[in-house]
């Protein structure tokens, strides 16, 4: 699992890394996921961090790493994983 954090947006994607693959992936852009506020905040992350989680699940992944990017483990980047699990 993998996220990235622009300003305005959130990315998470699913990567198989023996193969090289993207599996899966949500963001803030798609058009399924109704946000109460715009940019990539805490209230976002959260959100977000729901629908990858049930997107891994229905992919089939039952253990996933946290790749996080090299960012802190604190506000949004926390309420993601925390949301995901």
């Amino acid at each position: 699992m993998s996220v990235k954090f622009s300003n305005q947006h959130i990315y998470v994607q699913f990567v198989d890394d023996s193969i090289g693959k993207t599996i899966t992936a949500v963001g803030s852009r798609d058009k399924s996921i109704k946000l109460t506020k715009t940019g990539a905040n805490i209230t976002n992350a959260t959100v977000i961090g729901h629908k990858a989680g049930e997107t891994a699940i229905s992919a089939g992944f039952s253990a996933v790493v946290f790749d996080r990017g090299g960012a802190k483990y604190h506000g949004k980047v926390k309420a993601l994983a925390e949301a995901a699990r």
